[in-house]
């Protein structure tokens, strides 16, 4: 058992361009060709070392997967690999306007329930959602790929807040569904 997959980058590991366009094919087919080399059942009758190499081989596979598929942690890594590091606990967009797009956006998803389809206006919030990230993810990637590193801190800090808008949308469609089902 080979242990550099301990000393790699994410896209290394997965033998992808450092870039923020991955082939998601490609990474879930090397997801499952890695775990097949290293996964811990393969080492039932090995040394405890190689038993704890192989746990810790399959931790940072399933780590840099899903780190790699979805596009905020995978920007945040890109930004880390260029020794930018952030803290999104405590970083916020400056963009005033993007804010209050938020905060509208925030106070019409408080008053869904009151629409006579609510979920209908709940699909709608989805579709501006998808839309308004895929702008923000070739924002960042834009930003990055000219390292201009500063605008593609900015458009993570966005990203997040769609991310999270995304999920409060996921979590009333899903909550209204199942009262009315």
């Amino acid at each position: 058992m080979t242990t550099d997959i301990l000393t790699s980058n994410f896209f290394e590991l997965f033998d992808m361009p450092v870039a923020y366009e991955v082939d998601l094919e490609k990474l879930q087919q090397r997801h499952r060709d890695l775990q097949k080399t290293v996964h811990p059942d393969k080492f039932v009758n090995a040394s405890d070392l190689e038993k704890r190499i192989s746990m810790q081989q399959t931790s940072l596979i399933n780590e840099a997967f899903n780190t790699l598929r979805q596009p905020v942690a995978r920007a945040i890594y890109l930004l880390k690999l260029k020794g930018v590091d952030l803290n999104l606990e405590n970083e916020t967009t400056m963009d005033v306007e993007f804010l209050m797009e938020q905060m509208e956006m925030r106070e019409a998803l408080s008053n869904v329930r009151s629409k006579e389809d609510p979920l209908s206006e709940l699909d709608h919030f989805a579709r501006q959602i998808k839309d308004k990230m895929e702008n923000m993810m070739d924002g960042f990637s834009g930003s990055y790929e000219n390292e201009k590193l500063d605008d593609a801190r900015e458009w993570i800090r966005k990203m997040q807040f769609m991310q999270k808008a995304k999920k409060e949308v996921d979590e009333l469609t899903a909550k209204i569904e199942d009262e009315l089902f």
